[in-house]
C-alpha cells in the first residue's frame, strides 16, 4: 500500500506552469512527458464510497495504468493500493472489491463516472536522477453517464487543473512547488478529486451529528466516541490486508468503544446490545491478534536460547505452524467482516456517532461529573484487588488477579477518555505489571499443548520445558513486583 502525498490546485485555461528548475533542493527538471488517460470510476448507486471519500478507478494511459483505490485523506496524505489491469472493465477485481466493504456494507458496485485526461508531466529530479516531485497539468473531460440514481440526464464537465505529488522528495520541497505554483495564479483546489468535481452535489452530504452542550460531559464522551468509530473503520482495508499492527489497532479502537460505553451509560444510554456486537467483533479479532503476539515472543525467546536447546521440531511448532494458525485466524476474520452482522454493527455505529442517546447528565459540566466517574472505576480496581488478596494462593486467586488487570484497562481507558492524564497512567501501571505477568501464564499455557502435541508426534520435548521455565519464571517477577508497584500508586 503506497502513501500518496500531494497538493492539488485549480487553474485557469491559459495558465503557463512556472520555471522550477531553480527551486531549492531540486538539482533539474526532465523532459516533460505526455499521456492520455481514461478512468472509469467504480461506486454503489447511492454513491457511498465517494461519500466517504473513497475512490475506485480502472485506468488505461500513462505509467501507472491499473485498478487504483484511494482511501481517505488522513494527515494530509491517502493510501492508495494498486493492482494490475484485468480483462474485464465492467467487474471490479475481487479482491479491491473485499477493501472497500466497510463502505460499501455489500451493495453492488458498477461505473459512475468516466474521465478522460491529457496530461503533462513535469518531473523535478534529485541526485542521480530520483524523482523528488512530479507535477501533472491535467485537462479533464468527465461525464457521468444517464442513471435513476445519478440522474435521468448525462453531465459532462471540462476543467483543467494542476497537482503537485511528493514523490521521493521531503515534504518541505513539495511547499516550495506549491508556493512557486500559487505565485503563478494557481488557487487551491476547490474539490478532493477529479471524481467529486465531475459528481458535484450528486455525492450525498454526510450525516448531520449532534452537537452535545459545549464543555458539557457528552461533549467530551461523543467526541471520544466519534473517534474510535472512525479509527475502527478506517482500519478496515488494512486487517483484510493483514498489514502489520492492523488488527491490533482494529481491536484496540473495539475494545475502547465498549469499555467507553460501558463506562458512561450514565451519559450515553441504551447501548447494551451495541457493546455485545462490540464483543463479538473483539473475539473476531483477537484471535489472530493473540497467536500474533505469541509466535513473536516465542521468535525472540528461542533466539535468545543457546542453539543446542533448541530442536527444529520446536522450532517450526513455534514458528511456521503458529502462523499457519494465524492466517486461518485472518482468514476467519475475513468471512466475519463480509458478513451481514458486521455490517449492521457498523450502521449502529454510523448512528451512535451521528446522533447518540444522551442522558440529562450528559449536559453537566464535564470536569466534574466526569471525575465521579473515573473515579468509580477506580474503585473497581481496588475493590478487586482486595478481593483477590483474602484468597489463598492458586488457581482461583489467578482468576482474581487477572480480574484486577481488566478492571485496571477499562479504568486507563475511562480516564483517557475523561481527559484525565493522573489517573490514566496509575492504571496503565498496573495494568502493565499485571498484563506481564498474564502474557508469562498464557505463553505457559501454550507451550503445554504444543508440547503434549510434540510427544504424541514422538518428537523431543526439552525446548518447550525451558521455554516453559522462562516463562514461569517471568510471571513470578511480574506477580512479586505488583505489590510494591501497587503501595507506590494506591
Amino acid at each position: 500500500m503506497a502513501l500518496e502525498i500531494e497538493d492539488k490546485f485549480d487553474v485557469p485555461e491559459g495558465f503557463a506552469l512556472p520555471d522550477l528548475s531553480d527551486v531549492p533542493g531540486c538539482e533539474g527538471v526532465a523532459e516533460p512527458l505526455s499521456h492520455r488517460l481514461t478512468a472509469v470510476y467504480f461506486d454503489t448507486p447511492d454513491l457511498r464510497l465517494a461519500a466517504r471519500g473513497v475512490t475506485l478507478r480502472r485506468r488505461r494511459g500513462g505509467d501507472d495504468e491499473g485498478w487504483h483505490l484511494k482511501l481517505p485523506k488522513a494527515k494530509g496524505a491517502r493510501q492508495e493500493i494498486t493492482r494490475p489491469l484485468t480483462r474485464s472493465a465492467k467487474v471490479v477485481p475481487a479482491e479491491l472489491a473485499s477493501l472497500v466493504l466497510a463502505y460499501t456494507r455489500g451493495a453492488p458496485l458498477a461505473p459512475v463516472a468516466q474521465l478522460e485526461t491529457r496530461r503533462g508531466v513535469t518531473r523535478l529530479l534529485g541526485p542521480g536522477g530520483t524523482v523528488l516531485v512530479e507535477i501533472a497539468d491535467d485537462r479533464v473531460k468527465g461525464t457521468v453517464p444517464a442513471s435513476t440514481a445519478l440522474g435521468d440526464e448525462p453531465v459532462v464537465r471540462r476543467w483543467r487543473e494542476v497537482e503537485a505529488e511528493l514523490k521521493e522528495g521531503e515534504r518541505d520541497l513539495l511547499k516550495k512547488v506549491a508556493k512557486r505554483l500559487r505565485k503563478a495564479g494557481a488557487a487551491p483546489a476547490d474539490s478532493a478529486s477529479k471524481l467529486a468535481r465531475v459528481l458535484g452535489d450528486r455525492i450525498p452530504a454526510p450525516r448531520p451529528r449532534t452537537r452535545p452542550e459545549p464543555g458539557s460531559a457528552g461533549e467530551v464522551v461523543v467526541a471520544y466516541l466519534r473517534a474510535h468509530v472512525d479509527a475502527l473503520l478506517a482500519r478496515d482495508p488494512h486487517v483484510r490486508l493483514a498489514e502489520e499492527d492492523a488488527v491490533h489497532k482494529a481491536r484496540v479502537a473495539c475494545r475502547r468503544l465498549r469499555s467507553a460505553l460501558k463506562a458512561f451509560k450514565r451519559i450515553v444510554a441504551g447501548t447494551e446490545d451495541l457493546q455485545e456486537e462490540l464483543k463479538w467483533l473483539g473475539e473476531v479479532l483477537g484471535e489472530a491478534r493473540d497467536l500474533e503476539v505469541i509466535r513473536a515472543r516465542f521468535a525472540t525467546r528461542l533466539d535468545g536460547l543457546d542453539s543446542r536447546f533448541v530442536t527444529a521440531d520446536a522450532r517450526r511448532r513455534l514458528g511456521d505452524d503458529l502462523l499457519a494458525r494465524e492466517h486461518d485466524a485472518y482468514e476467519r476474520i475475513r468471512r466475519a467482516l463480509s458478513e451481514d452482522r458486521y455490517f449492521a454493527l457498523l450502521d449502529a455505529l454510523d448512528a451512535l456517532a451521528a446522533d447518540p442517546p444522551l442522558t440529562a447528565t450528559a449536559a453537566k459540566d464535564a470536569g466534574k461529573a466526569l471525575l465521579k466517574i473515573v473515579d468509580r472505576n477506580w474503585r473497581r480496581v481496588t475493590d478487586a484487588y482486595e478481593a483477590a488478596r483474602r484468597m489463598e494462593e492458586g488457581e482461583e486467586r489467578e482468576t482474581a488477579m487477572h480480574d484486577v488487570r481488566k478492571a485496571a484497562k477499562r479504568a486507563r481507558y475511562t480516564a483517557e477518555a475523561a481527559g484525565i492524564s493522573g489517573a490514566a497512567e496509575r492504571a496503565r501501571q498496573v495494568q502493565e505489571v499485571l498484563g506481564r505477568h498474564q502474557d508469562g501464564v498464557v505463553a505457559q499455557g501454550v507451550l503445554l499443548e504444543e508440547a503434549e502435541r510434540a510427544r504424541q508426534a514422538g518428537e523431543d520435548t526439552f525446548t518447550y520445558g525451558v521455554l516453559a521455565g522462562i516463562e514461569s519464571a517471568e510471571a513470578a517477577r511480574a506477580q512479586e513486583e505488583f505489590p510494591a508497584v501497587w503501595s507506590r500508586l494506591a
